[in-house]
């Protein structure tokens, strides 16, 4: 595996062709300033409740981008190939993970539609330029994200909860984090909740559902946001008898500049 000094640094197309070559990190600081992405693909006959899930959970599923049946390519980045630029794949079969590979080019499908769904780590670039420290970035690390106790308004045969990913922020800059991330929408915007866990259902910040657990500074406190990793929550729960995703924190890094969601 390449070690990549600054890989802030790199442009999407560079950062892409690394993971393409094998390279399997998750990709928070990952090309400055450019989209990242969240993978699902299912079966055609599963897209229109996937479709319409989405649209029924827009804060942890904005779509930024549906793909024709079969085809592995994306307007967000022409030119990119979604079973081979993306670091680290799952492949599911009812509802079951089988496979974590960096290259689902032999299990891809021909009737498989892809959704690229909004990442929070697009509003990261925002966070810091206001001030915002992203302490799983500091340590190395993928950032924490968990099952909730809320569920998602279900949509034909797709239904499951809600999962967050939690940064820690000092007290005296939250409402900055809500501000800057909140001007991002499709790229799941605001928080969903500040402070106390239980109050999502969560026991243990220590042990995420998904990622790695991250350590807090003195004076910080949890903030969390609705995640794109939901509709794997939603695969578990509802079993779909075939799909790829990506794995948690290793997205797809579009030729989007950031700024292009930002409003306000």
């Amino acid at each position: 595996m390449t070690t990549i000094s600054d890989p802030a640094t790199l442009d999407p197309a560079a950062a892409r062709g690394l993971f393409r070559a094998g390279t399997a990190v998750p990709t928070a600081g990952w090309a400055s300033g450019y989209t990242q992405a969240n993978l699902i693909a299912v079966p055609a006959d599963w897209a229109y409740d996937v479709l319409l899930f989405a649209q029924r959970n827009p804060k942890p599923c904005p779509v930024l981008d549906v793909t024709d049946p079969g085809s592995p390519a994306t307007v967000l980045a022409p030119g990119a190939d979604l079973r081979t630029d993306i670091p680290r794949y799952r492949v599911w079969r009812d509802g079951e993970l089988v496979d974590e590979p960096a290259d689902v080019t032999g299990v891809w499908r021909d009737d498989l539609v892809a959704f690229l769904i909004g990442c929070s780590f697009s509003f990261e670039w925002a966070l810091l330029a206001a001030g915002v420290p992203l302490r799983h970035v500091d340590q190395g690390r993928n950032v924490a994200m968990y099952l909730t106790d809320r569920e998602c308004r279900p949509a034909g045969r797709v239904h499951g909860p809600m999962v967050v990913s939690m940064r820690m922020v000092p007290t005296d800059l939250v409402d900055t984090a809500v501000r800057e991330s909140g001007r991002m929408p499709a790229v799941h915007g605001a928080p969903v909740h500040v402070g106390d866990p239980a109050a999502l259902g969560i026991a243990d910040l220590d042990r995420p559902d998904f990622g790695d657990p991250v350590v807090g500074e003195p004076g910080d406190v949890p903030v969390f946001w609705a995640c794109g990793v939901t509709p794997q929550a939603a695969l578990m729960a509802s079993r779909p008898p075939f799909a790829i995703t990506h794995a948690p924190g290793y997205m797809f890094v579009t030729d989007v500049r950031d700024e292009e969601y930002r409003v306000g």
